[in-house]
């Protein structure tokens, strides 16, 4: 591995580790045996590193999403496939030292920090993305700027809701049976409508 990746992979474990705020460009120096000026000439400055190294972490939780690599139970669009999905990610949300809390963290900071705020919104977006064929099905490449502008972000809606419903309160969070019987509920409601 070069700098960059060293660099990458030392914001990560500091990331989990002390969090987005307490988290030095020293710490991340000292965790990557890299130095200082490789975090600027690399990523421009210590939070874009580490907005780097969370959207890397969030992207690293795709297969605990599909339930480890075996994929997700049901048909894509079903709400077999809703809870099912839903319930890995809630799964995600109970381990210790949960990535969670640290995206509670920075949801938190985005006003202090638009250079990072700017790089997750993007991120976002993408985040719907890949969402919408976990649950739907499809390819990602496939998904138009549309539907990840509507379907994917009720989707991200709906995942920073319960990020931080586990994060204040794991005991009283809903589960996925619970989010799969609201879904239910309301489709019923507007069929009526």
């Amino acid at each position: 591995m070069g700098h960059r990746e060293d660099l990458l992979e030392g914001a990560k474990r500091c990331l989990l580790e002390k969090g987005f705020a307490r988290t030095t460009a020293r710490d991340v120096v000292k965790e990557s045996g890299t130095n200082l000026a490789s975090i600027g000439y690399h990523y421009g400055s210590k939070d874009a590193l580490l907005a780097q190294a969370y959207v890397s972490l969030v992207e690293g939780m795709g297969d605990a999403f599909e339930g480890g690599g075996a994929g997700p139970a049901g048909e894509p669009g079903s709400l077999e496939r809703f809870r099912s999905v839903w319930a890995n990610i809630i799964g995600t949300m109970r381990e210790p030292g949960s990535l969670w809390r640290l995206s509670m963290e920075i949801l938190v900071m985005g006003d202090q920090l638009p250079e990072v705020r700017d790089h997750l919104s993007r991120a976002q977006r993408e985040a719907g993305r890949g969402l919408i064929p976990l649950l739907m099905g499809g390819r990602e490449e496939d998904v138009s700027d549309e539907a990840a502008d509507t379907v994917g972000q009720f989707y991200v809606t709906l995942m920073t809701g319960l990020i931080a419903q586990w994060s204040f309160d794991p005991k009283t969070a809903p589960e996925a049976d619970q989010l799969a019987e609201g879904l239910h509920r309301i489709i019923a409601a507007a069929a009526k409508g």
